[in-house]
């Protein structure tokens, strides 16, 4: 299967912050987290995306279509949920249904209501009145209503309670399963990444720090447990991260490059990113 998503080389620039030459792949029917911390890079990289600013430099396809050319079309395959849902506050359920009828030819207004009584959206109240989780959820339930073949959420997890959070996550899962279809999230909330995802980015000050596989991550870095003295044993290559305290060091490392014999234990995605930053700054 061809990508769903592949940038290349993209720089978007501001005063005193740019993307700096991000190369990033999503594989066609997977997920892929983008991790970074507020103000790493991560709404710059995706607005780029969806053509809602202009970039310096680079290429972006989606879905197999070069993006510069044909964003308008490919939008109708995109289900979108950014930080700020973007819906007038005066709206109720049956305006939403009708703009939206009239955004996107494949526009499902069943499935909509679906989504509306599962999330337990009330249909008679003005959109100012919903919480920040009511919102995500109404951004959630309109990207899952119009056929799309890529969603592309940005912190669409913020603002839920942690058991609405684990309905949306199976929810994505469910959406997976067609293996045409393919996911791009960001998200400081880690832990649903390292749940929902099949490939991690780190993004870092506007750089990209890796792009792979979750469980080829996990497999490759663990946390070594020991003194100093032992740390100063280990290549230096092999280090890419460390931490010390009265007991000793704990530091991410590449498993094949430690002598057997010596105290690791596994990493969380969580714990790699942190080092990882760590060691950059």
């Amino acid at each position: 299967m061809s990508n769903a998503v592949e940038i290349r080389g993209l720089v978007k620039e501001y005063k005193g912050f740019s993307l700096d030459n991000v190369d990033l792949t999503l594989p066609g029917g997977c997920v892929l987290g983008l991790i970074g911390e507020n103000g790493a890079g991560k709404s710059t990289l995706i607005k780029c995306l969806l053509g809602m600013i202009h970039k310096n430099a680079g290429s972006i396809t989606i879905l197999g279509r070069d993006a510069d050319k044909e964003i308008a079309d490919i939008k109708e395959d995109i289900g979108v949920v950014l930080d700020e849902v973007g819906i007038p506050d005066t709206f109720r359920y049956n305006q939403i249904n009708e703009v939206m009828k009239y955004t996107f030819k494949n526009w499902d207004e069943t499935k909509f209501g679906e989504y509306i009584e599962k999330f337990g959206l009330p249909k008679d109240k003005n959109f100012k009145e919903f919480s920040r989780g009511m919102k995500m959820k109404m951004g959630i339930a309109i990207a899952l209503s119009h056929d799309a073949k890529l969603l592309v959420l940005d912190e669409a997890t913020n603002g839920l309670d942690p058991v609405i959070r684990d309905e949306v996550t199976d929810i994505f899962y469910e959406f997976t399963r067609d293996e045409e279809h393919s996911i791009l999230i960001s998200s400081h909330i880690i832990s649903d990444l390292e749940k929902l995802c099949d490939y991690i980015s780190f993004i870092h000050k506007g750089k990209v720090l890796l792009n792979e596989e979750k469980d080829v991550l996990l497999e490759e870095y663990a946390i070594l447990n020991c003194s100093d003295e032992e740390l100063k044993d280990i290549d230096p290559e092999a280090v890419r991260g460390k931490k010390s305290g009265k007991y000793g060091v704990q530091a991410l490392v590449k498993r094949d490059s430690v002598p057997a014999g010596m105290n690791l234990s596994p990493v969380t995605i969580e714990e790699l990113f942190i080092f990882m930053i760590k060691e950059m700054d």
